[in-house]
């Protein structure tokens, strides 16, 4: 069957749910000046602890709770590192990756089996909505826990916007630490819950992408999603919807590597492999030198000579 324009965008916005998710957690990061690296290692966690949860209780639901705190968990690592021992912020989250990486994939082998189907989550499609041409289908016949996630990424834009005590405490952090730590913020809290917030929607950004789509785990599913959502954050000029956008358009990306062979699009697999990772170094390359980032951004914070 030759896919069609409605096919290609509803697998393009199935994809970009995962980035979206973990690129809105690493925004709220990188506001507040830290910057994590190990998104792609939180994802992968996530993803194969919900993959474990859900096959020993049967539950996806139950999946969906093993996922989430194993992001969390590597947050917290991750925070402990970067933000209360001042480690190099890219070196531990590469670190972190690494670790990920080899940990699920020994875990696999002893806990999973090859090939097995997990209870995972099916498509809801909202009557009337999902009949509206092209879009429809797309944006309307997701399973729950996407309908959930980007609820909550809604709310977390809300939340964490330039209106709100906690985003103006985010941003002046991740701007001047120094002058916010001599206005009463306290830096090092907000740093440390901020980095929880990237481990805890990383970890359902993999939770997502296993038993939403994939509903299985396979060794680095992933296969560097994490380092896309870092790029979206750049690519989005670290706002709300520009990060949305570039979710989207690496989303898009993804899926022209499943539908464009079978459109009969002679085109070598490895250079649709490539295609997202090329569009985010465009992205970078582009966007870099015409946005700026927040000035804290991967700077420990020291108040006189020791931690604050």
């Amino acid at each position: 069957m030759i896919p069609t324009l409605t096919d290609l965008l509803v697998a393009s916005v199935a994809l970009a749910v995962p980035v979206l998710v973990a690129a809105s957690g690493e925004l709220v990061g990188e506001r507040a000046g830290v910057l994590t690296m190990s998104v792609e290692g939180m994802m992968l966690t996530g993803a194969f602890a919900s993959v474990v949860g859900a096959t020993a209780s049967g539950s996806a639901f139950y999946g969906v709770l093993c996922g989430a705190v194993a992001g969390l968990l590597v947050g917290v690592l991750q925070a402990v590192l970067s933000v209360l021992l001042r480690a190099d912020q890219i070196v531990t989250g590469l670190a972190a990756n690494a670790l990920a990486l080899a940990g699920t994939t020994f875990g696999a082998r002893l806990l999973l089996d090859r090939g097995t189907t997990v209870p995972g989550f099916a498509r809801i499609e909202i009557p009337l909505l999902a009949d509206i041409p092209v879009l429809g289908p797309a944006l309307f016949r997701q399973t729950g826990l996407a309908y959930a996630l980007v609820a909550a990424v809604v709310l977390l834009a809300i939340v964490t916007s330039r209106r709100t005590g906690w985003g103006i405490a985010v941003d002046a952090v991740g701007q001047d630490a120094a002058s916010a730590d001599r206005s009463g913020v306290p830096v090092l809290r907000v740093r440390f819950t901020a980095v929880l917030v990237v481990g805890l929607l990383s970890g359902l950004a993999g939770t997502q992408l296993a038993l939403s789509e994939v509903h299985t785990f396979t060794d680095n599913m992933t296969a560097g999603t994490g380092y896309l959502a870092v790029v979206a954050v750049i690519a989005g000029s670290w706002r709300p919807v520009g990060v949305a956008v570039a979710a989207v358009v690496f989303g898009l990306a993804q899926a022209l590597q499943f539908t464009l062979p079978a459109l009969g699009v002679d085109v070598p697999f490895a250079l649709l492999v490539m295609l997202p990772y090329v569009l985010a170094l465009l992205a970078v390359a582009g966007f870099v030198s015409h946005s700026r980032p927040p000035a804290g951004l991967n700077s420990a914070f020291v108040r006189q000579g020791r931690l604050a």
